[in-house]
């Protein structure tokens, strides 16, 4: 039997991190969707190899307004390389077109029309064959300042928003996923993000998209501080209220989560511009990483009982923010490709052949 025996869930690498944080300095120019592609498909470990990757609909990788033709091309380029596509990005904040969730009417108009692009381009790349899996990752677009002036106005105009999107998600047979990342107003505390999905309750159109590095800051509560299930000087040694932490913030948020990100984390907050006092992305082996990459995933892909959840038919690596140095080195997607292999390993399946 092969030391891999699973071959779900797939196994995708983010290619927004050629862009995210990118472009500022001139040691870390945007990293192209190609070299992106590149860099994904050239990574091996013990004979397997990525399985695809999910991919932010934004210039200079690919336009929210994208022609037919564009999107061919990106599927030709994706699959030349043996990779799918997965999860795509709507570029619903300000700077890339969109609008807070709970912005005045333009605002929220902004933030749909990218909505209702984002899925439309989902369901091309579906249709040229590219894409058989995943969804239309979003989130409130709101910054947690904006937010605080008027928590129950804001959260209930998000919530109308999301219904929103979840009319325009239908339209093209399209799920979403709300990032919980504490940077945004309404999903910046684990009881905000669980509130706020039960206010748009439309399960079958909006889930939550789990990232490792992001949730656990939802244990120290960076931004709101009542909703700690940890100390901010929490001993990281202590497995056992970590795990007991975890079991909390994932019993209330693993029923609503349909796309997941492995990710490290140093329990630190990171961040530019409207993405402050977010999760810092560490590499899979980082020293002062605080998780246990395949154990505290099974909060996540595992259910109550223990049983393996089928939920999430691909996983992501999501690493913003690495140096481009650090990113073009082969060893930096092998040791990552690695960390993705001991999750599938661990917490993964197989299905009978078509």
């Amino acid at each position: 039997m092969s030391q891999h025996p699973h071959s779900f869930p797939k196994l995708h690498n983010a290619a927004w991190p050629g862009v995210v944080g990118k472009g500022d300095d001139d040691a870390n120019p945007v990293i192209s969707l190609d070299e992106m592609l590149d860099l994904t498909a050239a990574a091996e470990v013990d004979g397997r190899k990525f399985d695809g990757v999910d991919v932010f609909l934004s210039e200079p990788h690919i336009s929210i307004d994208a022609t037919d033709e564009d999107l061919e091309l990106v599927a030709e380029k994706v699959r030349s390389r043996n990779l799918d596509i997965g999860t795509v990005v709507a570029p619903v904040w300000t700077p890339t077109g969109g609008g807070s969730a709970a912005g005045s009417p333009e605002e929220v108009e902004a933030f749909l029309t990218q909505v209702r692009k984002g899925c439309e381009i989902g369901r091309k790349l579906r249709e040229l064959g590219v894409r058989p899996h995943g969804v239309v990752r979003i989130d409130s677009a709101t910054p947690t300042a904006q937010w605080f002036e008027a928590p129950e106005k804001n959260q209930s105009t998000i919530a109308d928003t999301f219904k929103a999107a979840c009319d325009i998600a239908e339209e093209y047979d399209e799920r979403l996923a709300a990032e919980g990342e504490i940077c945004w107003g309404g999903m910046h505390s684990w009881r905000s993000m669980v509130d706020l999905l039960e206010r748009v309750g439309h399960p079958e159109r909006l889930g939550f998209q789990a990232d490792m590095a992001h949730t656990l800051l939802y244990l120290l509560g960076y931004n709101a501080p009542e909703d700690a299930i940890l100390p901010r000087d929490f001993d990281w040694q202590d497995e056992e209220k970590k795990t007991a932490a975890l079991h909390e913030l994932t019993h209330a948020l693993r029923p609503w989560t349909i796309d997941f990100h492995v990710a490290q984390n140093d329990a630190t907050v990171h961040g530019t511009g409207s993405h402050d006092k977010t999760g810092r992305h560490c590499l899979p082996n980082d020293p002062n990483g605080k998780l246990n990459i395949p154990v505290d995933a099974a909060h996540w892909l595992r259910d109550e009982h223990g049983d393996v959840l089928q939920v999430c038919r691909h996983i992501c690596w999501d690493g913003c923010m690495f140096p481009n140095d650090v990113m073009h080195q082969a060893e930096t997607w092998n040791g990552i490709l690695a960390a993705m292999l001991s999750v599938q390993d661990a917490h993964g399946w197989n299905e009978p052949s078509a």
